[in-house]
Formats: structure tokens, C-alpha cells, sequence
């Protein structure tokens, strides 16, 4: 015997998304709909910036003579690789004949020899003052010219002033400010002979705001600063342009983002951008697009240090006191 089933009328099949959607709550509604059209949008933003960067430093720089002074360090590799696959002919500028070698060949390796330049090399240390001049003519004799001048060499030192030796100071000028000054106004009359060129200093924040324990460093920095500020105002006459960029940090290894992330004390926020530091692909695309927008002045850096410097500006007793505060709290810290 067959019995024959009835569907019982009470279960029903389960409703889509786009069956309950028309029920729920407007604001949930436009929150499902919006949320993921946002993630897509962001990300589009995010690529299509990606294109836009590389495409300027193709245009940008392509058949420019670009020299760029401590091209060993992590961001001046990371800009030697984005000039040269921009097709820029590059000058490479190091302490360390062997490992400039070694960059210049990387790069060849990496890029179609049909589109780009072999790098050439020159070695170049600012701590020996007396080599500059030899060092300003074998540049010059590269190509003849120069279109744009990246000074990215720099030393540190962190400790108390009256700790710090006379020939510490003047290593530290000398590779701060003596140095980088002396380079441009070297390659300055090929410049201004063919009314153009483009010099671009990487500075630290410190140009703008000095912090305990770094008198010297914090000095040259400053020093440098109203080099190329004063600078700017005299050659704009002849069609050249001088850009500063101003940055926390450049972070180029784990143990410096560990370090930096442990770091509490009041002014460590002054050096951050973020926990890891900004990194030297980020420096290397600002420096594309200061050179592109000739921007006088860039400041990389979080809320906090541009506070800071509005802070030392109109409110100096202020910053004074903040600072020694701190000063006060490391030392504390250091007795327990």
C-alpha cells in the first residue's frame, strides 16, 4: 500500500539575502550595501596611487642625470631602483667602492639594459672634506650636466653634550652640513649656466625641532636646513628649485622597528610615524613626487611632532618644559 505524503504547509524553503533585505532596518541596509563598495573603492584608490607613482618617476626622471649621495643606505637603494627603472641616468655616490659595484650590478640585472643607463659610480665620503673638490669634478664629468642633486648622506649620535668630543661635532657637520652645502654649491654654476636643475635634501625632523641628546646632530640638522631655505630664495631666479623633505625616521631593519615600538619616553614619539618607522619605499615615493610637484618643503611625520613644531614655535616656554620634563623621567627610569 502507497501512502501518499502531504507537505506540511508550516515549512517553507529559506529566504535569499535580497528577500530580507527589503525588511531590515534602513541603516543596517545601507551599512551591508556600503561597507564592502568602500573596501573595493579603497583598494582601487590604493592600486591606481601605485600606477600614478610609477608612471611619474618614468616621466619624471627619464634621460635626467640624477646623482644620489649614500646610495648604499636603504633608502638610497631604494631610490636607485626607482630612478633607474625610470629610465634616469644615474650617479651613484658611496663610501664602499666593492658594495657600489655590487648595487650597480644588482640593478643592471633587474631592469632591460634596452630602456635604462648603467649606473655610474663615484665615491664620495663627506667626513673627508679635502676629496670634494675632486669629487664635484668627476660627477660633472659624467655627462657633462646634472639635473637633479638627491643629498641623502647623514650620521648619528645619540648622548649628553659634554659627553660628545670635539672631533665627534665636526664629523657630524661635516657629514650633516659641511658636506652636503659644499656638493651643492659645487655642481651650483652647471645649474645655473643651463638654468635648470633641481636640488632635493633629505633632512631630519630635527632641521625644524631639536630634542635632548642630540645637540650636535640636532645642530648640523638645523644648520642644513636654513642652508637650503636661504638657498632657495637665490637660485629661483634661474630656474632652479631646492625642495627639503623632513622626516621622523627611515626604518630599514627589524631591531630598529622593535626598538622604536619598545620605546616610552616622551620624545621617542617625535622619531615615529608609525610603530615600524616609515619605510624607504614610502621615503622613496615622496621623494618622486616632491621632485615632480617641486614642492619646497615636505615634513613626514605624525600629529604629534607637527604639534610639536607649531609648539616651539608660538608656545616655546612650553615645549622647553616638556622637554626637560622628559629628560627628568628618563633619568628617573634609569635609577630604578
Amino acid at each position: 500500500m502507497v501512502v501518499e505524503g502531504v507537505m506540511d504547509s508550516n515549512i517553507t524553503e529559506p529566504a535569499s539575502f535580497w528577500d530580507i533585505l527589503p525588511e531590515m532596518n534602513p541603516e543596517w541596509t545601507t551599512t551591508v550595501l556600503l561597507v564592502p563598495c568602500v573596501v573595493v573603492l579603497t583598494a582601487g584608490v590604493f592600486y591606481l596611487y601605485g600606477v600614478v607613482i610609477g608612471l611619474l618617476s618614468k616621466t619624471s626622471v627619464r634621460n635626467k642625470v640624477v646623482v644620489i649621495t649614500d646610495a648604499l643606505s636603504g633608502l638610497g637603494k631604494e631610490c636607485a631602483g626607482v630612478f633607474h627603472r625610470g629610465g634616469a641616468r644615474l650617479i651613484l655616490c658611496g663610501k664602499n667602492w666593492e658594495k657600489l659595484e655590487e648595487l650597480a650590478d644588482d640593478l643592471s640585472e633587474a631592469s632591460d639594459p634596452t630602456v635604462t643607463f648603467p649606473p655610474k659610480l663615484v665615491l664620495l665620503d663627506f667626513g673627508d672634506m679635502d676629496s670634494i673638490a675632486e669629487v664635484i669634478a668627476e660627477i660633472l664629468d659624467c655627462y657633462g650636466c646634472l639635473d637633479i642633486l638627491i643629498l641623502n648622506s647623514s650620521i648619528k649620535v645619540k648622548a649628553p653634550a659634554q659627553s660628545l668630543s670635539l672631533e665627534m661635532d665636526k664629523l657630524l657637520m661635516d657629514n650633516n652640513f659641511f658636506g652636503p652645502a659644499t656638493l651643492a654649491k659645487g655642481v651650483l654654476p652647471s645649474m645655473i649656466s643651463r638654468r635648470s636643475g633641481h636640488l632635493l635634501l633629505v633632512n631630519s625632523i630635527q632641521g625644524k625641532l631639536a630634542v635632548p641628546f642630540r645637540t650636535t646632530y640636532a645642530a648640523s640638522k638645523h644648520a642644513v636646513q636654513a642652508f637650503f631655505d636661504s638657498l632657495r630664495a637665490e637660485v629661483e631666479e634661474y630656474g632652479i628649485s631646492v625642495s627639503t623633505i623632513n622626516h621622523t625616521f627611515i626604518s630599514c631593519s627589524a631591531s630598529e622597528n622593535t626598538e622604536a615600538a619598545s620605546s616610552k619616553s616622551i620624545w621617542s614619539f617625535l622619531y615615529t610615524k608609525k610603530p615600524h618607522g616609515i619605510s624607504p619605499d614610502e621615503a622613496a615615493a615622496e621623494i618622486v613626487k616632491t621632485l615632480n610637484n617641486k614642492r619646497k618643503e615636505v615634513v613626514i611625520a605624525p600629529s604629534l611632532p607637527k604639534v610639536a613644531i607649531y609648539t616651539r614655535s608660538f608656545f616655546p616656554n612650553v615645549f622647553f618644559a616638556v622637554m626637560a620634563a622628559g629628560v627628568k623621567n628618563a633619568v628617573a627610569s634609569e635609577k630604578m
